[in-house]
């Protein structure tokens, strides 16, 4: 982090979010400092990973969860140019379709007893799809960067995140198979089962 002083060159590449932003000193989620204000403009100077290094006009910089950064339009260039990978919503409309087919497969083999109930579980093992479409609008699960985009047809921006910049996966619980009906009886039931217990002098009541 860089003590405030007005930046030479500074241009900038992003604006804050509406909700503004938690910023740290480093990449570091246990050093956080003040943090920024809504749409004010800010030049990214570097990346790693999910997080973003940050230079604001007065010469202050610090680092944030670069996913939220919201980028600031460029001019058209003359003669057009076709859309980059993170603005065209077509490569993740096409792997999220994929996740939802092979879903969908899985399904389809377990209800007509081409698997069964474990093969079908270890088929849609680590599956995660997300899509919500209303109308020209559109909400996309990005697993790799685990966050929500929204996109209007066009282009995609971000969302929400899943989770803080540098925070590792949730990791999923194992599952354990009950040994008996029994125990899956228990397992499932939505209350403690009752027990029967003998009280003191009740043979003589």
């Amino acid at each position: 982090m860089t003590s405030p002083g007005e930046a030479v060159d500074f241009r900038p590449t992003h604006i804050v979010p509406q909700e503004g932003l938690a910023a740290w000193e480093t990449p570091d989620m246990s050093r956080p400092t003040v943090p920024l204000d809504e749409f004010l403009p800010v030049q990214l100077l570097s990346q790693r990973g999910e997080w973003g290094e940050i230079l604001c006009a007065n010469g202050w910089s610090a680092w944030v969860d670069g996913r939220m950064l919201v980028a600031v339009p460029k001019p058209p260039p003359t003669g057009g140019r076709p859309l980059t990978r993170t603005e065209d919503p077509r490569p993740l409309l096409e792997r999220c379709a994929g996740e939802l087919e092979r879903y969908r497969r899985a399904v389809a083999d377990l209800a007509e007893g081409r698997s069964d109930a474990e093969s079908f579980r270890r088929g849609v093992r680590g599956l995660r799809a997300g899509v919500v479409v209303d109308g020209e609008s559109v909400w996309l699960y990005d697993e790799t960067s685990r966050r929500w985009m929204y996109g209007d047809g066009s282009r995609l921006m971000t969302f929400a995140v899943v989770a803080g910049p540098g925070a590792p996966p949730t990791p999923e619980a194992p599952r354990r198979e009950p040994d008996t009906a029994e125990e899956a009886d228990v397992r499932d039931a939505p209350y403690e089962r009752t027990r029967v217990v003998d009280l003191p002098g009740a043979e003589d009541g």
